[in-house]
């Protein structure tokens, strides 16, 4: 005979009627209904209890656990994806990184091409979970030392800086630090920094001429092409040299003292990034034939500007898909967290594109955060962190 239901006799139960292949498996797990309870079969007879009856509802109770396996078995399945998904998020975001002097940690790759194999730079030695946390260990140091006002966003960047770097669209992702809410464009208009911008442009001349001095020096060591102070760069094809006064927040000492106008400049502009390592100001050369490779700058607190020193024919700056070209004696702002590349397509005959370059603050970070994030990122504060 097949049963149906099984009635609580107390009335106790919340249900006066369950279905018999449920009340038998909870009632084998917990025990919770202890009354005196009577088989009753679809005819609605009341049945007494005997071993007959246990043993069918015991196998409708087994024929409802099978009919539900295949929904059992997609749950569980489910289960593992989201529990693999975490595990690969997770793995993602706070991946610790390569430390230092290891093998591949002072080589980065962009589309196939190493751009980078220097120890001494801060975003090929700093990044992972021991950053965010050396970040948010800096900040602490601060608020204590100084105030929390103004810190919000700050502290929002760093509490939840893994996220944010890994979430960001491909056009813009910045590689070391990212401040949420701030506005971003790939090209800015010079009135944003009005005051350097025109005070760069005035200095033109000067520049081209301290330029000029440096350039045609003789070469520093037999064997090499390349003048004191001047720097080469990994490029695909093509020669990108560079000059730095400052580099990544540290004074050149040897060249700043062959670039005395240029530092004199730097120290009138009133945005220019001197007292973190986002900070560069530095004279770049391309060479006809040469391409800087498409890659991500370090944070998006900073614009990088551009005064044209000398511009030939086919040369080009594309910064989140849109080109511009450089102008003698003119100003170019952008946003080097998005993704950019810069190429000289002219002859030979045309000479090497230069362009004098600086970092200034973004126009929207504020005094206050300007002055947290400088001390966060001090030039060798998250190094020394990193070492005790």
């Amino acid at each position: 005979m097949t049963h149906g239901f099984i009635k609580c006799s107390t009335g106790e139960c919340v249900e006066g009627w369950i279905p018999a292949s449920v009340l038998c498996v909870c009632a084998a797990m917990f025990g919770s209904c202890r009354c005196l309870l009577h088989a009753v079969n679809q005819d609605g007879n009341l049945m007494e209890w005997s071993l007959e009856s246990v043993r069918e509802m015991v196998a409708g109770g087994m024929q409802s656990v099978r009919e539900c396996e295949i929904c059992a078995c997609a749950i569980a399945v489910c289960v593992l994806l989201l529990f693999m998904w975490y595990c690969y998020r997770v793995g993602r975001e706070h991946g610790t990184s390569p430390g230092k002097g290891k093998q591949g940690s002072l080589l980065e790759e962009q589309n196939g091409f190493a751009f980078c194999q220097s120890s001494e730079c801060f975003r090929c030695t700093s990044a992972g979970e021991s950053l965010n946390q050396r970040l948010y260990h800096s900040l602490q140091e601060y608020a204590k030392r100084y105030t929390w006002s103004g810190m919000g966003r700050v502290h929002k960047g760093v509490r939840d800086q893994g996220r944010y770097l890994n979430s960001r669209p491909t056009i813009q992702r910045p590689e070391v630090f990212f401040l949420p809410d701030l506005p971003s464009a790939p090209f800015f208009s010079r009135e944003v920094q009005r005051h350097d911008v025109e005070l760069l442009e005035q200095s033109f001349p000067a520049l081209l001429a301290e330029f000029e001095s440096i350039y045609h020096q003789p070469p520093a060591r037999s064997g090499s092409s390349l003048p004191p102070g001047w720097k080469a760069n990994n490029t695909p094809r093509g020669q990108w040299w560079t000059y730095y006064l400052v580099n990544q927040g540290t004074p050149l000492v040897l060249n700043v003292r062959r670039c005395p106008r240029a530092w004199r400049v730097l120290g009138q502009l009133r945005t220019f990034i001197a007292n973190n390592v986002f900070g560069n100001a530095c004279f770049s050369v391309l060479t006809p034939g040469a391409l800087i490779t498409e890659h991500y700058g370090p944070t998006n607190v900073r614009l990088r500007c551009h005064l044209g020193l000398r511009v030939p024919p086919s040369c080009e700056l594309v910064v989140g898909g849109e080109p511009q070209c450089w102008s003698e004696g003119s100003c170019l702002l952008f946003d080097d967290s998005f993704l950019h590349r810069a190429f000289h397509d002219g002859s030979p005959d045309d000479g090497p594109r230069v362009v004098f370059m600086v970092d200034l603050w973004h126009p929207n970070v504020a005094a206050a955060e300007r002055q947290a994030l400088d001390y966060i990122f001090t030039p060798g504060r998250l190094e020394d962190r990193e070492g005790k």
